[in-house]
């Protein structure tokens, strides 16, 4: 079921492949460092971050949604896409290789707990495994990434896999909901740089991936620019799109990412999913 959340993970995961194109272990596509996150900045972090050159993007969804369920309710079957990305578990490191085809989903599992990531029509190894990173670290944990391979050392069970879409969903409903991406930048060159990477890969593709196997639909609102004349490094532009969305139910699970699992603490995983 896609709820707001996803939509946001979705923006970002796209906004940070538009900005970090080879994945975040290397140079952002501006030369920046970007922070891209959901939420607002907090004050002190933003201060400290303008201060050393870096770009903040907030991802911050608008209280307004308006109701646009209008379908019947039919039950839609997923057509498989064709297996094309891959992953290699080494013990608490996944390696992932191979290319990227929207409909994919890749996902990790750390002692039980579950962070999946819809592949993207722009993504590649890297920034798959770039995004998952950065899904394990919000919930707190110490990932090293670099390339198209992470690890959580200190996992006690670690698993990765990727599978294709299947199964079907049915939309119970349907909402559109505007989302405010906002760059927070030190000068008006990051700025004037950042902001076409990021419109460009939002409006695109008319059509994200959201993880339960459904779409949602980008529209592009807007945009104003701030330069606020009490702090001469702040330089602000907020981009706005709005997002039409399905709240479903899976008859099937789109495609089992990972079942029950009975592992012993001090299992190897050594899993091969063949591109």
């Amino acid at each position: 079921m896609a709820d707001q959340s996803d939509v946001e993970v979705a923006l970002q995961s796209i906004i940070a492949n538009a900005l970090y194109p080879n994945g975040s272990g290397e140079a952002s596509a501006i030369g920046n460092i970007c922070r891209i996150y959901r939420g607002m900045p907090t004050a002190p972090a933003l201060d400290a971050d303008l201060a050393a050159g870096v770009v903040q993007v907030s991802i911050m969804a608008s209280s307004y949604v308006k109701n646009t369920t209008r379908y019947p309710r039919v039950w839609q079957v997923i057509k498989p896409v064709t297996a094309s990305l891959g992953v290699i578990v080494e013990k608490t490191m996944a390696i992932f290789s191979g290319s990227c085809l929207p409909g994919q989903l890749a996902g990790v599992m750390v002692d039980g707990a579950i962070y999946p990531y819809a592949v993207q029509a722009l993504d590649s190894p890297a920034t798959v495994a770039s995004n998952l990173a950065v899904l394990i670290r919000s919930a707190g944990w110490i990932v090293d990434y670099a390339g198209s391979t992470l690890s959580v050392p200190v996992a006690d069970m670690f698993t990765a896999r990727v599978v294709n879409g299947a199964g079907a969903l049915l939309e119970i409903k349907r909402q559109a909901q505007e989302f405010d991406v906002t760059l927070w930048c030190p000068d008006p060159v990051s700025r004037d740089s950042a902001a076409p990477f990021i419109d460009q890969a939002l409006t695109i593709k008319q059509f994200i991936g959201l993880s339960d196997g459904s779409s949602a639909r980008v529209v592009y609102v807007g945009c104003d620019i701030s330069d606020l004349n009490s702090d001469a490094t702040l330089f602000k532009r907020r981009l706005r799109y709005e997002v039409e969305y399905p709240t479903t139910v899976a008859q099937t699970e789109t495609a089992m990412l990972f079942g029950s699992t009975a592992y012993s603490v001090n299992a190897e995983f050594v899993n091969t999913f063949n591109a």
